[in-house]
């Protein structure tokens, strides 16, 4: 029992202590002011101001532009503010100094908690999607730091206390408050041709001598697939099919994959189940068994079918793409610092696993660049640096409405690499939408 008291005290009390269901976070609230939130370049996003009568009101000087990402802190709590609850609640002000505050029945200043967000990047992001619905994540593949969440709808942090019953308000646009990032499942479209192109390299070691004739359309057992716009594509090799996002080449292959492999594959990049994620979220899912249909081989092929994914699930996927298979465990705090600046705990890069191999993975990012050199992204071709990704265009009702996708990342000399995921609700194509919105981000970041 001594043993235990003393790893509970190391290891989990600081968990126990920030769940949103312990009470004694109140007890801490009573006697230390609620710390800042700050980017990680110091600019501050949320901090508690203090009337007159003592009265504390917590302010968020950029309003919605970080709405999901630092969340509340009235009406229950969200993003950062639950997550970084116990630091915030802390104090670490010099001793004398504490005591002092303690005499004479003063609150103490909460520890400041160091985000890895980027205020450029954010506001680009956000800028970007504009008035759509839709989510935009942006992290580096190489350290898991996590630079831009955005979700919209959003909401005033601000105001979340006066806007809550209308926001919960039954037939209310509620979703307001679902972090789309995280939260959001969509049909991957053909952006999971990337899982589908890895699987049929792991099938296939000849996979570079493929060939296949695109006639806009292919038909299996009265079911047709056809390629987006009714394009024809002609004669394809792998690296082009891929490139040109071709339906019916990547539906053909679909009818040549061994399920079970393929659904081995799709769990080894985190489908169906556990994701590294401070944050609530949701699990992607991959149904296809052995058995299934030639219909539901080649929806799924293709992204569509009944596949579901995040966009924060595929900014990971692509991450262990770029970093050589290795995906690094996404964060959003880099440290905690005392009110006056002073380290408390600092967060470093952690490995959270091997999601592909390193050879795999070095193929794969050849033809996600092929995509921009030549395919559907080329509106990324030309920059201050070298972009690589790809597009999708999601249907999701029998009227052919699409989301518009873009996945991947870019890379310039002296600079860490950036992966931005981007959906777009009901917007169209993704070479169209999803990756002028991307693009943005880019330029941002290595500006």
């Amino acid at each position: 029992m001594i043993a235990y008291f003393a790893y509970f005290q190391v290891e989990k009390s600081e968990a126990f202590i920030n769940s949103s269901y312990n009470a004694r976070q109140d007890v801490f609230a009573d006697r230390i002011r609620r710390g800042d939130i700050v980017t990680a370049q110091g600019d501050v996003l949320a901090t508690t101001k203090t009337a007159a009568d003592g009265a504390e009101t917590r302010s968020y000087p950029y309003g919605r532009l970080f709405a999901h990402a630092v969340g509340f802190a009235t009406n229950g709590k969200a993003g950062l503010e639950q997550i970084a609850n116990f630091q915030l609640l802390r104090s670490h002000v010099f001793f004398p100094e504490r005591v002092w505050n303690e005499l004479q029945d003063k609150k103490n200043a909460g520890d400041t908690v160091v985000t890895t967000l980027d205020l450029q990047v954010q506001k680009a992001a956000y800028d970007a999607l504009g008035s759509r619905q839709g989510a935009v994540i942006a992290m580096q593949p190489s350290t898991g730091k996590i630079l831009a969440m955005v979700s919209k709808p959003d909401f005033d942090p601000n105001t979340i206390a006066a806007d809550w019953k209308s926001i919960t308000a039954e037939g209310a646009n509620s979703s307001v408050l679902l972090n789309r990032v995280t939260q959001g499942l969509y049909p991957p479209g053909s952006t999971f041709k990337i899982v589908t192109l890895l699987e049929y390299m792991k099938e296939n070691k000849n996979y570079k001598t493929y060939g296949y004739q695109c006639e806009g359309t292919l038909t299996e057992e009265g079911n047709a697939i056809h390629c987006f716009g009714n394009a024809v594509h002609g004669q394809e090799d792998l690296k082009s099919a891929f490139a040109h996002s071709c339906n019916t080449s990547f539906s053909s292959i679909g009818l040549s994959l061994d399920l079970k492999k393929f659904a081995k594959t799709s769990e080894e990049l985190l489908f169906n189940t556990e994701l590294p994620c401070d944050l609530p979220y949701k699990k992607s899912s991959f149904t296809l068994q052995p058995g299934a249909s030639s219909w539901e081989r080649m929806q799924t092929a293709i992204g569509q079918g009944k596949t579901l994914v995040t966009p924060y699930h595929l900014a990971l996927i692509t991450s262990a793409i770029n970093n050589g298979g290795m995906l690094m465990r996404p964060y959003l705090v880099d440290k905690v610092t005392n009110e006056n600046g002073a380290e408390v705990t600092s967060y470093q890069p952690q490995e959270y696993g091997r999601l592909l191999t390193a050879k795999k993975a070095r193929t794969l990012r050849a033809y996600m660049e092929e995509v921009v050199a030549q395919g559907t992204g080329t509106a990324l071709r030309g920059q201050g640096y070298k972009a690589a990704g790809k597009t999708g265009s999601a249907e999701f009702t029998s009227a052919k409405d699409s989301h518009a996708w873009f996945v991947g990342y870019a890379s310039q000399k002296g600079a860490e690499d950036l992966v931005v995921s981007v959906v777009i609700e009901g917007a169209g194509t993704g070479g169209t939408y999803a990756v002028p919105v991307a693009k943005k981000v880019f330029d941002a970041y290595f500006s």
